[in-house]
């Protein structure tokens, strides 16, 4: 068994147990690899043990894997930062997004994405810890965005996701949670139809789980300790 293998395994049985004890299916939780920085020969070895949705934070590096791995049959979820001369890029090469903080950011997926193809599948990026450096947009301004991302013809609005602090104070982090969990379940008492709170990391995946969370990202606990790209936002996974 490859060390990748091996650490998918391992976090599989983490996620698993989280569920449990949280009384939950474990079913009911996705993993998604991050594999930003990584090579593609360490996806398909990824791949080849199993996992097949791989989150990517940049994007000519996520569409140059994306293109190299066509053959997979993976899913490639991008889940950075969005720049506007980006989004044509993303809406050909991934099949999610998960950090829509603005309508025109999500305008722009929707007009570049292919009619032949199916909708992107977005989640809105909520800044639920209040930090002024964060990515995501304010809670208060959360429904309006909603409302406009699900009216657009080639996006299927999912579901929410959320960066945090990094605390370790588990209650914390749990409440920071709860925020996402209660601002998705106000979305769908708006009539949404919402199956996606995309929440928890390496470091935090439990507090996440038992708040709900049906899709953690993991990269760190898979691939290893990642060199920080310079000049590039990183986010911890």
């Amino acid at each position: 068994m490859t060390s990748i293998a091996a650490n998918l395994q391992a976090v599989t049985a983490r996620i698993a147990a989280a569920a449990r004890a949280a009384g939950r299916d474990p079913d009911e939780v996705r993993l998604l690899a991050v594999s930003k920085t990584w090579p593609a020969s360490d996806v398909r070895a990824a791949a080849d043990a199993g996992q097949l949705a791989f989150g990517e934070n940049y994007v000519q590096e996520g569409a140059a894997k994306a293109e190299a791995l066509a053959d997979g049959g993976l899913e490639w979820h991008f889940i950075g930062p969005l720049q506007s001369n980006k989004t044509r890029v993303v809406a050909t090469h991934f099949d999610w997004v998960h950090s829509i903080e603005r309508e025109k950011i999500a305008r722009r997926l929707s007009e570049q994405r292919d009619a032949h193809r199916p909708p992107l599948q977005v989640c809105i990026q909520v800044n639920v810890s209040g930090e002024a450096s964060k990515s995501g947009i304010a809670p208060d301004e959360l429904a309006a965005l909603a409302d406009a991302v699900a009216a657009l013809p080639q996006l299927r609005l999912r579901g929410l996701m959320c960066i945090p602090e990094p605390t370790p104070d588990a209650a914390l982090q749990r409440e920071r949670f709860g925020l996402l969990r209660r601002l998705r379940d106000e979305l769908i008492a708006r009539g949404h139809a919402l199956d996606t709170l995309s929440m928890g990391m390496s470091e935090d995946l439990e507090a996440a789980i038992a708040e709900g969370s049906t899709l953690v990202r993991v990269g760190s606990a898979i691939f290893g300790a990642r060199a920080r790209k310079t000049g590039m936002e990183s986010t911890p996974a």
